[in-house]
């Protein structure tokens, strides 16, 4: 049988041929990606173009229904204007506050917004979802409710908050009953979240937490009353007075955060003696909001404590006592004879000064 093989000119014009097809291909994407930058760019001035003549044509519109002044009879809003639209009005939106927000939604509802955005809610990209909530929470669209509770489902944090804005902005006191819970056990979500979020319904909330303390444990129990202080809620005053009396320090140090009238004035004034410098701390700052005059000499008597923080506390809760002047503070630093706390308090003074 006759062996077949190459030859070295045969190798070389493989070689020559597997490169220029090689060469050629790239050509070929290189053209053809080209051609893609090409489109995008022209796809992308196409809807900046669109987007500018939406905003030119509807500007002027929400301008006017903004100082009251709302046409009877709006133009047609064109498909392609609806997400700029969109935008532009969600902005007006998040600027604005009383009447003006009212005659805005006058405005989307005539324009046929809210369908629009119920639309994007269920079955939009993940821009447009958050983008629906923001429209829908502003518009109070009671319609959008079961959709945003399943959105507030999700485990996009972003996605969940935004629906959780949402349904407050829709029904503040349904929205509490559902939020209060859900944030004391998401430890994960920062409290300035939480209270951002609740901060539109801080009445219903300070009741739904009411409900809900006595039923939490003492690892729970911390974080809601945290939420209370942040919401500036004044809990009642037997609630806070046993979480006060509490074996739990993280509970009582919380507790003493939200303090806020003088009705659980006695177990602050006990807490000044607590072995924790911790809870001698928050006590002494508790005792500066709602004291009498007669605290005076409790708050002096901690400015000789051990632990500098409690000295600097009570030191400026001293200062924060409204039965307290000038002149008494004068005075009663004078009557000092611990140079330490003396000192103390001089900071304090110096720092308010300076303030």
């Amino acid at each position: 049988m006759q062996a077949s093989f190459l030859t070295p000119t045969g190798h070389s014009d493989i070689f020559i041929t597997a490169a220029i097809w090689t060469g050629l291909a790239a050509l070929l994407l290189t053209l053809l990606l080209g051609l893609q930058i090409i489109a995008m760019r022209v796809g992308l001035r196409r809807r900046q173009r669109g987007e500018a003549r939406a905003l030119a044509r509807w500007r002027p519109v929400l301008n006017a229904a903004i100082v009251g002044d709302i046409p009877d009879t709006l133009p047609a809003l064109r498909h392609g204007e609806r997400l700029p639209f969109l935008r532009l009005w969600a902005h007006l939106q998040g600027s604005l506050r009383g009447e003006a927000n009212e005659s805005l939604n006058e405005v989307a509802r005539r324009a046929g917004i809210d369908v629009y955005a119920r639309t994007l809610l269920a079955r939009g990209a993940r821009p447009a979802r958050l983008l629906a909530a923001l429209v829908l929470g502003h518009l109070h669209d009671r319609e959008a409710w079961l959709a945003l509770m399943r959105m507030a489902e999700s485990p996009d944090d972003t996605v969940s908050l935004t629906a959780l804005w949402a349904l407050v902005r829709i029904d503040p006191q349904a929205a509490a009953d559902y939020m209060v819970p859900l944030f004391i056990a998401r430890e994960d979500w920062a409290l300035s979240l939480a209270a951002g979020i609740l901060q539109q319904a801080s009445e219903p909330a300070g009741a739904a937490l009411a409900r809900h303390l006595p039923q939490l444990d003492a690892a729970r129990l911390p974080r809601a009353l945290r939420i209370a202080e942040a919401l500036h809620v004044s809990l009642p005053a037997g609630m806070l007075a046993g979480a006060l009396r509490s074996d739990a320090m993280p509970v009582v140090i919380a507790a003493l955060r939200g303090v806020r009238t003088p009705d659980t004035i006695a177990e602050v004034r006990a807490l000044l003696a607590h072995e924790d410098w911790q809870v001698r701390v928050q006590a002494a700052r508790a005792l500066g909001r709602v004291g009498e005059r007669s605290d005076a000499a409790r708050l002096a008597a901690l400015l000789g404590d051990a632990q500098w923080w409690v000295r600097y506390r009570a030191a400026q809760a001293l200062l924060e006592l409204p039965a307290l002047s000038s002149a008494d503070l004068e005075a009663l630093r004078a009557s000092l004879t611990d140079r330490f706390a003396a000192d103390m308090l001089g900071q304090a003074m110096a720092e308010s000064l300076a303030a």
